[in-house]
């Protein structure tokens, strides 16, 4: 979902840095094979990305809903040698296409996936410390997710949460569930004393979200 005007989308996509070229890949097959194709990060929104993760030059990294990877791939550019991005998927019917898209970009070694409930999983690290996180799964557990993290992460590191916008609709007159949810969500952001924090309106909406 783009909330910007399409001309002045192509005209950031066009003064930034391109697509690598698996990227571009994964990208076109996106498009091509999967039902809601527009969860991918894409060019624009993957340059960010991979920007604040240089900017970071994380040891770890957690991304929370992989779909097809595109994002997954953006994060590692930025890891440090040796470092590590855990991503959780719920869909084990992406499991085939994210450790192919995986292979072709040549950072098999520092991605781990997780097939599995985010919540679950996120449990089971009892031991790390992460960098950089980024939020892309079930929209309705984004706060709960943000919970759930906030004590992992380290001083100075990342929360990155997708999609906070929502089709415009959080600014506006909707009612609907899904915009309550996006509401509250960003409503308990900002009062957070814990966090610096900031809404890009990259795509539909991307909060970054400083650990003090």
């Amino acid at each position: 979902m783009e909330i910007l005007d399409p001309q002045l989308q192509l005209y950031l996509e066009t003064h930034c840095d391109p697509e690598p070229e698996a990227l571009k890949k994964i990208n076109r097959e996106t498009y091509l094979k999967q039902l809601k194709p527009n969860m991918l990060s894409g060019h624009y929104q993957g340059r960010l990305l991979s920007m604040l993760s240089k900017l970071i030059n994380p040891k770890l990294i957690l991304e929370i809903g992989s779909f097809t990877g595109y994002a997954t791939i953006c994060l590692a550019e930025g890891l440090t040698e040796g470092g590590k991005i855990h991503t959780i998927e719920v869909n084990r019917e992406q499991e085939e296409t994210l450790r192919k898209n995986f292979e072709v970009s040549g950072f098999t070694d520092r991605i781990k996936l997780h097939i599995g409930d985010a919540k679950q999983v996120i449990f089971g690290f009892t031991d790390k410390v992460f960098d950089i996180c980024f939020i892309d799964a079930d929209k309705k557990s984004n706060l709960t997710y943000f919970e759930l993290i906030i004590d992992k992460i380290r001083p100075g590191g990342l929360i990155i949460i997708d999609n906070v916008l929502w089709k415009g609709k959080v600014y506006g007159e909707a009612s609907d569930a899904d915009t309550i949810l996006f509401r509250k969500l960003n409503d308990a952001i900002a009062v957070n004393t814990q966090v610096e924090k900031l809404i890009l309106p990259v795509r539909d909406g991307v909060l970054v979200i400083r650990k003090k």
